[in-house]
């Protein structure tokens, strides 16, 4: 197929290169062009602006940080909007608040262009290994046209419902993650703070209930002090302001939620929100005694 992206991130970049490895005309359009460069020497073309990408593709993928920079790629000046063709498809695999999901959906509909919100998790890892979790929001028709896509992409998908599910989906996901991340920071901090050896404690735990891919991965990175950024803070941060918004618009109450919500604007009040997710250890060693 005629495949365009635009969003070539920790994310993005793998993904377009396992599409463009698939065989398929994948035409990328980035604000810095050297971010590029790689996909472009594997047979990608660079193109001016995201809607000579739209030109050129039956498909679309946007993965990007904000909500705004979804909404200027596709309806900002020279932006996808005014190069698709009519029966086109956007996917939006960005993490977005739902309601925008579903403004741009009906936005797109009204020039005869489908849109499908498929948010992923599974990080860079996931990415590269073609192992995401896809959940997608939007017409079943669409997603049955896309769906060879998705499977060079993921390794589950699951249709949620209609356009902004997805990123509901998304939502939930994020809850319960980053609430294990501090579960387990929480954890950790306790077994230190009594004297034992938290590593031990985490090797302990991974063998009984609490064992969990979060504190596999984000457990070894507190118990080994190594708070690069696999995952940026500031991205959990943002993902958190997306669901306790839209639990305050629906009335839903989220105490455990908005805790940890708490505890993700004190770590972007140290200044590492360009740090691993795992700092929440250090936001709670910070409030405390050694």
């Amino acid at each position: 197929m005629k495949l365009g992206f635009i969003g070539l991130g920790v994310m993005g970049c793998p993904m377009a290169s396992r599409l463009l490895r698939a065989g398929h005309e994948v035409s990328v359009w980035a604000r810095r062009p050297e971010v590029a460069a790689p996909l472009v020497e594997a047979g990608a073309v660079f193109r001016a602006s995201p809607a000579e990408v739209a030109r050129h593709a039956e498909v679309v993928f946007t993965i990007v940080t904000y909500g705004s920079d979804v909404e200027s790629v596709v309806f900002g000046e020279n932006g996808l909007a005014g190069g698709f063709a009519p029966g086109a498809v956007l996917v939006d695999m960005s993490t977005i608040a739902p309601g925008l999901a579903r403004d741009l959906a009906a936005r797109l509909a009204a020039r005869g262009v489908h849109m499908l919100d498929a948010p992923v998790s599974g990080g860079g890892g996931g990415a590269e290994a073609g192992t995401l979790a896809i959940m997608a929001g939007g017409d079943a028709e669409v997603l049955e046209r896309v769906r060879p896509l998705f499977e060079v992409l993921g390794k589950t998908l699951v249709h949620v419902g209609g356009n902004g599910a997805g990123q509901v989906a998304k939502a939930c996901n994020q809850m319960v993650m980053v609430a294990a991340i501090e579960a387990a920071a929480e954890a950790m901090r306790l077994a230190r703070a009594a004297g034992v050896d938290p590593e031990k404690v985490r090797q302990a735990l991974l063998g009984g209930s609490a064992g969990s891919r979060v504190l596999e991965v984000f457990g070894e990175r507190m118990t080994r002090r190594d708070f690069a950024a696999g995952v940026e803070a500031r991205l959990h941060h943002k993902d958190f302001g997306i669901v306790l918004q839209e639990a305050h618009a629906l009335g839903v109450p989220l105490p455990l939620t908005a805790s940890v919500g708490q505890q993700l604007n004190a770590l972007m009040a140290q200044g590492w929100g360009g740090c691993d997710t795992a700092s929440l250890l250090r936001v709670l060693e910070r409030s405390g005694r050694d």
